[in-house]
């Protein structure tokens, strides 16, 4: 019996692990209008995808708003590395990043470790 409950144990390991690092999609939120807040905690930015149009980014630029409420090191740095962008994130402390005009493109970016992922979508009209 106890042999059992170790084997389904495992198997339900596997697939959380699975469904964490290739199955879980992260919800996709707009930001044409304004300020778009992304929490850092649990591992996760959320949201964790951003879509804007490109012509929003030249007549308003992109302002991301970063709020780290997870005390590991890890989280405690941002980094856009197609944009040379990278900052240091305070606890519990909003930081505003502000997006220079972008190409359509996908503009990824972590955390210093890779751990935490989130991606910047820029689509034509």
């Amino acid at each position: 019996m106890t042999m059992i409950m170790v084997n389904l144990l495992g198997l339900a390991l596997i697939a959380l692990i699975a469904w964490w690092f290739w199955l879980y999609k992260p919800r996709e939120v707009n930001g044409n209008e304004g300020v778009v807040t992304i929490v850092v905690e649990s591992g996760v930015y959320t949201p964790a995808k951003i879509q804007v149009v490109a012509s929003t980014t030249e007549l308003n630029p992109v302002i991301l708003r970063f709020i780290r409420k997870d005390p590991s090191l890890c989280a405690g740095t941002l980094s856009f590395a197609d944009l040379d962008i990278s900052v240091e994130l305070p606890l519990n402390q909003p930081v505003d990043v502000t997006l220079p005009p972008l190409q359509a493109g996908s503009y990824g970016f972590a955390c210093q470790m890779q751990m935490y992922r989130g991606e910047l979508i820029v689509v034509n009209q």
